[in-house]
C-alpha cells in the first residue's frame, strides 16, 4: 500500500534531519580539539597547534612556550581556518626570506642587535657574498668589459656598509640590472645565472632543494625535498620542504652541497653544466655514497677534507660574512690547515675557556654534538674565534665532528716528517703529498 503525500513529506524531513545529524557528527570528528598557547613572549593567545600538532619546534634557543609561531611567522594566531590563519604570514612559510628576515627575525635582543654582542646576524647576512653574490657579478661584469676593475660594484642585492672594518670592504653595492646596451654575455648572466645567492629561489630538482634567507643553511633538506618530520598539515609526497621543522647548527654537507659542487658554470657557453654522475651506482654504504657525492669528480682532497663537514673547518665568519661587504669569499677565508694541525715549528693557537658566556659555549649549546665548559682548552683561530669542538687535552687535539660525533684525532705537524712551509697553507699544498685517491665509480 502507497505512502500518501503526507507520509512521504514526513520521510523526506526525517531523512533530511538524519543526513543533517550525521554531517554534525563527522565534522565534529574531523574537527581538530582546539589547542592554545600563551607565548610567554607576546602574552598574547594562539591556536596555531590546534592544526599543527606534532610539528618539530624550531630550535631550543626559540622555545615554543616562549616565541609562539606568530612572532616569527605573522599570520593570524585566531584563525582556525587555514586561509585566514595564514594570510599576512611573513615570506610564506620562511621567515628568515632576506625579503622579511629584519622584520621576522630582528630587534637588537635579536639578530640585529650590536655586532660586540654577537646578535648582528642579519647585517652580516645581508653584506655576505652569499647573499650579494658580488663577487661571481664583478667577474663576470669585468671580463665581459661591463666595468673597469674587478672591484665589487654591484650585487643581487642592493646594500650599504657605512662601518668598513677591513682593507677589502666595500662601502656599498648597487643593484645589479644591466641595461640593453651591456655585454650580450652580461645580460645573458643577470637572465639566466643569478640563481647561486640565498635570497634566490632554488632550483626545483634533486639535490638542488633548500630555502631562501638563514634557512638556506640552517633548515636542512633532504635531497629528494621531502619533509620527514610529523606536521600532518605539510604533505610528505611534495618536494619542497625542509626535513623537518628545525633549524640546526649540525648542517651535513649534502646541505651545502646543494649550492656548491652541484656542477661549473662555463663562461664560453654562459650556462651551468650540471654534475652527471649523481645519485651513482644503487645500493651504495652511506661513506661511499659521501666519497662519490662530497667533491666534483675534478675535485683534489685530504683525508680530512673528506671525511670532516664543512662547518667544522668553515667558520661562521666566512660563511655568513664579517659584516663587511667584499668582492670575493676569498677576503674573508682565514682557516687555513695550520689553524688545527699546527706548523714544523708551532702548535696551533689554543684558547682556555674561562667565562661561562664565552661565544664558544653559546655556541655549543645549540650544537647537540658537542659540548663546553669554562676550563676547557680549544683552537683559536687568527681572529680570535674558538673551535670549541676541536679540545687539546694536554697531550693530543681532539675533535668532534659536529654534524654526527664523531671523534678523530688532530695529528700535528711538529714532530712529523712533513715538509710542508708555514707560508704554504693553501690546500693544494697539501694535496701535493696527501690527497685523497678517490675511487672510480663504473
Amino acid at each position: 500500500m502507497g505512502m500518501n503525500g503526507y507520509q512521504k513529506g514526513t520521510a523526506v524531513l526525517g531523512l533530511l534531519l538524519l543526513l543533517i545529524v550525521v554531517g554534525a557528527i563527522v565534522r565534529q570528528a574531523r574537527q581538530p580539539e582546539v589547542v592554545q598557547l600563551v607565548p610567554a613572549l607576546t602574552g598574547r593567545p594562539e591556536l596555531c597547534l590546534t592544526c599543527h600538532q606534532g610539528i618539530e619546534e624550531i630550535s631550543p634557543s626559540h622555545p615554543t612556550e616562549s616565541f609562539g609561531c606568530v612572532l616569527c611567522h605573522g599570520g593570524d594566531g585566531l584563525a582556525l581556518d587555514a586561509e585566514l590563519a595564514h594570510a599576512g604570514m611573513r615570506g610564506g612559510h620562511n621567515p628568515s626570506d632576506l625579503a622579511v628576515v629584519e622584520e621576522s627575525c630582528g630587534g637588537s635582543a635579536c639578530h640585529s642587535g650590536a655586532a660586540e654582542d654577537g646578535r648582528d646576524h642579519i647585517h652580516r647576512v645581508l653584506t655576505s657574498v652569499q647573499a650579494t653574490y658580488a663577487g661571481a657579478i664583478a667577474q663576470v661584469n669585468f671580463a665581459f668589459g661591463g666595468q673597469a676593475d674587478a672591484a665589487a660594484h654591484f650585487g643581487a642585492l642592493a646594500v650599504e656598509d657605512g662601518d668598513i672594518t677591513s682593507e677589502t670592504g666595500v662601502a656599498a653595492l648597487a643593484p645589479f640590472q644591466p641595461g640593453p646596451d651591456a655585454p650580450g654575455p652580461v645580460q645573458t648572466f643577470a637572465n639566466e645565472c643569478l640563481t647561486c645567492h640565498v635570497s634566490a629561489e632554488a632550483t626545483e630538482q634533486p639535490y638542488f632543494y633548500r630555502a631562501t634567507g638563514c634557512a638556506a643553511c640552517h633548515v636542512v633538506y633532504e635531497n629528494d625535498g621531502l619533509y620527514r618530520g610529523d606536521d600532518p598539515t605539510t604533505p610528505k609526497d611534495v618536494p619542497g620542504y625542509g626535513r623537518t621543522h628545525q633549524l640546526t647548527t649540525a648542517i651535513p654537507y649534502t646541505q651545502c652541497n646543494h649550492c656548491h659542487n652541484r656542477g661549473n658554470y662555463s663562461l664560453r657557453q654562459m650556462a651551468f653544466l650540471e654534475r652527471d654522475d649523481l645519485p651513482g651506482p644503487p645500493n651504495l654504504s652511506a661513506q661511499e655514497q659521501r666519497e662519490l657525492a662530497y667533491y666534483q669528480p675534478i675535485s683534489q682532497f685530504t683525508l680530512c677534507e673528506w671525511e670532516l663537514d664543512c662547518v667544522d673547518c668553515h667558520t661562521n665568519g666566512e660563511v655568513m660574512g664579517d659584516g663587511d661587504i667584499h668582492s670575493s669569499q676569498a677576503d674573508i677565508q682565514y682557516i687555513q690547515c695550520r689553524t688545527c694541525h699546527g706548523t714544523l715549528t708551532e702548535m696551533p693557537q689554543l684558547a682556555t675557556i674561562d667565562d661561562p658566556e664565552h661565544p664558544a659555549i653559546r655556541s655549543a649549546t645549540l650544537n647537540p654534538n658537542y659540548s663546553v665548559a669554562v676550563g676547557d682548552t680549544v683552537v683559536a683561530t687568527a681572529q680570535g674565534e674558538t673551535f670549541g669542538w676541536v679540545k687539546w687535552d694536554g697531550e693530543r687535539l681532539w675533535e668532534t665532528g659536529k654534524v654526527d660525533g664523531r671523534l678523530y684525532e688532530v695529528p700535528l705537524v711538529m714532530g712529523s716528517a712533513c715538509e710542508q712551509k708555514p707560508d704554504e697553507q693553501e690546500s693544494s699544498y697539501c694535496h701535493e703529498c696527501h690527497a685523497y685517491e678517490r675511487r672510480g665509480w663504473p
